[in-house]
């Protein structure tokens, strides 16, 4: 870019057109750089056409007509094209909020109004104050090419801070694919795995009463075996919604495998039993509305964790059990009716 100052105030006056056609090309290659961010810069062919016409100008003219040909237009393209540059940073420091575009871009501005200045006060290239003009663009240029690394350092820490949250983004999608269950969206086994072992602690600490809620559908194999898998696929896509939109936010929906599911609750024994209770009931009415498949319905079983409970997969297993005595009894006594039943004696033990 130093070669803008052979426009202005060079001594060689062979050298003065090519000069200035470099520095004009020079300062359109600022308007490029603006231009380039974010993306790359749209140079076309009919730009490159006009820039090899300008640069012939500069060299041709001065030998056919006077220097002033090229001294005024070279001005006025230089100043021009910097200031369109400046204005350009000027926007990328509006949508980016990068300190480096800001530097560069009111320097180019600067700059282009010392050209202006040559233009109107100055009488020639070898006329007196072209010396000061041209020292005070030299600072401008220096001060615009640190802007210029300050605003490299920039874009490369803001491109850095979008591969990482693209990178946490992946990786927060990579964890929910992990601990949930692709079919009916609860968590899963491999969730309840890590979260356990914290969820016991909390409730030793603090002591939040803890129970498991081990849930089954009825009928699901013969939903299976007469209607085929998609509509069991279907009703375990129901069941799932259903126990989701019942459970309070502090509890878990796992599902356990197959057509069981295993609902972590921060209740005792008996609100786990009322709460069984009144879920086998809601989803009778729930089918019903969702045009499930008739005899479908839920069995469950309940379990308290206890304060020195160490087993918990013990627990899932009494838990399990009460839940089958609860199917047998809703087959005696008809479906959404039967309290789910709960061994005290078994659950103290443990």
């Amino acid at each position: 870019m130093l070669l803008v100052f052979g426009l202005a105030g060079g001594r060689d006056a062979a050298n003065r057109p090519v000069m200035g056609a470099l520095a004009s090309r020079a300062a359109d290659f600022f308007v490029i750089s603006s231009d380039a961010y974010p993306a790359r810069p749209r140079v076309r062919r009919g730009y490159a056409l006009v820039l090899m016409a300008v640069l012939f100008w500069f060299a041709l003219a001065p030998m056919a007509l006077d220097w002033w040909t090229v001294f005024a237009p070279g001005h006025i393209l230089i100043a021009g094209a910097l200031a369109a540059a400046g204005v350009g940073h000027l926007i990328i420091l509006r949508q980016v909020r990068m300190l480096g575009a800001a530097v560069v871009g009111v320097a180019l501005l600067l700059i282009a109004g010392s050209h202006a200045w040559i233009l109107i006060r100055v009488a020639g290239p070898s006329a007196p104050g072209t010396t000061t003009a041209l020292a005070f663009s030299l600072v401008l240029y220096l001060i615009a090419a640190l802007g210029m690394q300050l605003m490299t350092f920039e874009d490369m820490t803001l491109e850095l801070r979008r591969t990482n949250r693209r990178l946490e983004a992946a990786q927060g999608k990579l964890r929910r694919m992990v601990i949930t269950d692709p079919l009916t969206g609860c968590r899963n086994r491999r969730f309840f795995e890590e979260i356990i072992g914290r969820e016991l602690q909390r409730h030793r600490r603090y002591g939040i009463p803890m129970s498991l809620l081990f849930v089954d559908v009825d009928r699901f194999k013969a939903v299976n075996d007469t209607l085929g898998h998609d509509a069991g696929d279907r009703v375990l896509r129901e069941v799932a919604a259903f126990l989701l939109s019942n459970i309070r936010e502090a509890d878990y929906v796992f599902r356990w495998g197959g057509d069981e599911f295993l609902i972590l609750l921060s209740c005792g024994e008996e609100e786990a039993r009322r709460r069984g209770t009144a879920l086998q009931q809601d989803f009778a009415r729930y089918s019903s509305a969702a045009s499930l498949p008739t005899g479908v319905g839920l069995s469950m079983g309940c379990a308290e964790v206890r304060e020195d409970s160490e087993d918990v997969m013990a627990l899932i297993k009494v838990a399990d059990e009460r839940m089958y005595e609860n199917k047998r009894a809703q087959r005696r006594n008809g479906p959404a009716t039967t309290p789910v039943r709960v061994s005290r004696t078994r659950s103290a033990r443990l």
